[in-house]
């Protein structure tokens, strides 16, 4: 079933309205007519199979049959990603939704190849291929891709509680399976992944400093996108389970 976006504030109690982008992409890209049935949903939890009532040149008016709430996620999980080079953020925000992340914070550090001003402006591309990522794969909480900022700031700048985690090629840290066994993870989840050429020495120790747990994801020294999803698929897969969580 096609689902499509409408965000909570415009959401009545039994008929829906797309409008816009998500009106034409119903009617001329998959072509609905009146009659079919569709999916809605709110970015926050709540999705609505609906039935087309009426279709004008850019609005498609919908009487909702059935609504269900998917529940927020016990531990979320937040993707804080050095910027790779290329369109590889773009594969990395379109796997990350699929793999349950509630937020996104692209990253700017020390051997980012990408500069500030060009990753800002690809902040509203990012967030498009997140909501399409979760039109394809029914998940029906939208996740927050946040604007690009330095390493030093952010670091600075963010409120230090749950579990946080820094993937690190460093001969202490822990493989991340064997870190969720022995030390339960607790209310949120940050997980740090840095770019080509990994963070540089003081980026580690200011993440260190800050509470980070290095964690390693094996022997293998892998590309930055395959590190990102291999850690959040562990994540997925561990925090499924109820006896390695609090």
């Amino acid at each position: 079933m096609n689902r499509y976006y409408l965000p909570a504030g415009e959401w009545k109690e039994s008929t829906l309205t797309l409008a816009g982008d998500e009106a034409k992409h119903c009617t001329r890209v998959m072509r609905a007519r009146e009659g079919d049935e569709i999916e809605i949903f709110d970015g926050a939890g709540t999705s609505a199979v609906c039935r087309i009532d009426a279709i004008s040149r850019d609005l498609v008016q919908c009487h909702m049959l059935r609504q269900s709430t998917q529940p927020p996620a016990k531990h979320p999980v937040t993707l804080c990603q050095a910027i790779p080079k290329g369109g590889n953020m773009e594969l990395i925000v379109q796997k990350a939704v699929e793999l349950g992340v509630s937020a996104i914070q692209p990253l700017i550090t020390a051997h980012t190849v990408a500069r500030p001003e060009s990753a800002e402006k690809k902040q509203a591309k990012w967030q498009r291929i997140a909501l399409e990522a979760c039109k394809q794969c029914g998940q029906n909480h939208l996740p927050e891709i946040n604007t690009p900022v330095g390493f030093p700031r952010w670091l600075s700048g963010r409120k230090s509680s749950g579990t946080s985690l820094v993937a690190a090629l460093d001969p202490q840290a822990v493989h991340l399976k064997t870190q969720l066994e022995t030390t339960p993870v607790h209310g949120n989840i940050t997980l740090l992944v840095g770019p080509e050429g990994d963070f540089s020495p003081e980026e580690y120790q200011a993440a260190y400093d800050a509470g980070f747990q290095p964690i390693s994801f094996g022997p293998i020294i892998m590309r930055v996108e395959t590190a990102t999803l291999y850690g959040l698929s562990i994540l997925q897969h561990e925090l499924s389970a109820p006896a390695h969580v609090e």
